[in-house]
């Protein structure tokens, strides 16, 4: 079995976040090993406060998991302050870095910052460049890029954008778009278009945690870059199809349907 270690903040609620990356990991195949970077108090309604974990406990936490374990692969989330950034930057370059997909958590859904404003200039120039893939969704990459991205033409201009910051490849997800869920995979030379029907319905908590870290599943499994996007994609719609409401807000993906189904369940 590969073995996924996610580098992010905790999810009170279980929907996003480490709980996501774990349950994502898990449903697709692979061990899941986690960092904590911080803890939320958060439930389907919002995020209401944020405790960031110490730069040397998450060095330790890094640390405890490469002297000891084989790691496949790597995703990383919420990371909220530039010495969080720092100390993971440093301590990752001290190994042999499997695949790396950074999703660039800025902002959750009911709009508290999960990022730092100071914290952007060491994502952008010390943890971007190492990626093997970035997820940004649009408003991420209008942060990064620093214009609006309103059309199909203008996600592909931010992803060669993005892409000339460093990162080996890119993936801009639209499904803040109007039209289908289109994203757009740049590896630098290419550009490829992944298209979805878009799903009508408000259970969508931890999608982009989700869908990164089932990315990462799959190329801890040596799947080249874009089946693992795809096989990625098709995951978190499934998953976002069958989501189901949780409390009074809004509700996270089903992370286990297929399994569920398989496994003879009431899904």
């Amino acid at each position: 079995m590969k073995h996924c270690l996610t580098i992010a903040g905790s999810d009170s609620c279980g929907g996003a976040g480490i709980q996501a990356d774990l349950k994502t990991f898990s449903a697709n195949g692979t061990y899941g090993m986690s960092v904590i970077t911080a803890i939320t108090a958060q439930n389907t309604q919002g995020v209401f406060d944020v405790q960031d974990v110490t730069p040397n406990v998450i060095t330790r936490q890094i640390e405890a998991i490469f002297d000891d374990i084989r790691v496949d692969a790597v995703k990383i989330g919420m990371v909220s302050r530039p010495e969080t950034i720092r100390a993971i930057v440093s301590t990752l370059k001290r190994y042999a870095l499997p695949p790396l997909v950074v999703d660039p958590v800025m902002i959750s859904k009911s709009g508290y910052d999960l990022l730092q404003p100071e914290a952007k200039k060491a994502l952008i120039e010390e943890l971007l460049p190492m990626a093997t893939l970035i997820t940004p969704n649009l408003p991420e990459a209008e942060v990064i890029v620093g214009y609006r991205i309103d059309s199909l033409e203008k996600m592909r201009r931010a992803a060669g954008d993005l892409h000339a910051l460093g990162c080996s490849n890119v993936l801009v997800k639209g499904g803040h778009l109007e039209a289908d869920a289109i994203d757009v995979l740049y590896d630098g030379e290419h550009f490829f278009e992944l298209h979805s029907p878009r799903l009508h319905t408000r259970n969508t908590h931890g999608t982009g945690c989700t869908l990164s870290s089932a990315i990462a599943a799959y190329l801890a499994q040596d799947y080249p870059l874009k089946e693992a996007v795809e096989e990625a994609k098709a995951y978190i719609t499934e998953a976002i199809e069958h989501g189901f409401a949780l409390g009074q807000g809004v509700g996270p993906v089903h992370h286990f349907y297929a399994l569920y189904r398989k496994a003879g369940l009431d899904v």
